[in-house]
């Protein structure tokens, strides 16, 4: 036999077909989410403090080396694990929010370790399958970005509004694989509608289309109508082919006369988490 050539697999040793089992096993290992609590703050208030806990997000596998992160008070934690218990209390027998404390909140060493029971907290919700494909999931970390971001863009400070839309979009994207793509529809459309108020067809056009396909699968058609007159505003002015779009429009509203908004993306995305 060629010493240069891999053994076949009859002539494989039994260490040789457990190493190979392993890579195999190692290439087909899925995608988990990653949760960790690195550091804490207090915020001084007037008449009160807290402490806020930072939260990274990521996806295992070295593929995923951008970490992102929002900040979470336990009062948020709080609320979220009751906000679970209505929905699956028998599935979530297992998993305990850490107690709440009378005392001692500020302690250095109590806020240490809460930071890592909260840590192991976010992991054992995740290994429940309902708690991972829930809303109410991707919610905990994404819907007071999303308010905020939403508000920014109402006051007309879009750039602000872009960077707070680009993180939640960022969260967005790691949870994908455990929630529905019409998730991102929000976040795209209000990312679409403030580039093209900064001025910036270019990007508007590309956060527009990325949105159009789930809301053609899952028929949200107050977005669709919106996002593909969005579509074509730009796209004329990008001098894009936009004449698939145009009768897609002119289908859309001929057939459901009546039925289909006639709100812009901009007038629907500001109502949005008011």
């Amino acid at each position: 036999m060629d010493p240069d050539e891999p053994p076949s697999g009859s002539s494989l040793t039994t260490q040789q077909l457990q190493q190979n089992w392993r890579a195999e096993k190692q290439r087909e290992r899925p995608v988990r989410l990653l949760f960790e609590i690195p550091t804490t703050r207090i915020i001084q208030q007037t008449v009160s403090k807290h402490v806020v806990y930072e939260i990274v997000v990521m996806r295992s596998g070295s593929f995923d080396s951008h970490r992102v992160s929002v900040e979470r008070r336990y009062s948020d934690f709080s609320r979220f694990h009751h906000q679970l218990q209505e929905e699956f209390n028998e599935e979530l027998e297992e998993v305990v929010l850490p107690r709440k404390l009378l005392t001692g909140n500020f302690d250095p060493e109590i806020i240490s370790e809460r930071r890592l029971a909260l840590q192991d907290y976010l992991a054992k919700l995740y290994a429940v399958r309902c708690v991972r494909h829930s809303p109410l999931f991707s919610e905990f970390f994404t819907e007071q970005e999303q308010r905020r971001a939403h508000s920014l863009l109402r006051a007309g400070q879009f750039q602000p509004a872009v960077e707070q839309l680009q993180a939640v979009l960022e969260i967005q994207e790691k949870l994908l694989p455990w929630q529905k793509a019409t998730m991102l529809v929000p976040s795209l459309s209000a990312l679409a509608v403030c580039y093209r108020d900064l001025e910036e067809p270019e990007q508007a056009f590309a956060a527009a289309q990325r949105a159009l396909p789930p809301v053609r699968r899952y028929g949200l058609k107050h977005y669709r109508a919106a996002l593909l007159e969005m579509l074509l505003d730009v796209g004329y002015k990008l001098g894009r082919p936009v004449a698939q779009l145009q009768g897609e429009l002119t289908v859309l509203r001929d057939a459901e006369r009546g039925e289909v908004s006639s709100r812009s993306l901009k007038e629907i995305v500001v109502q949005e988490f008011i």
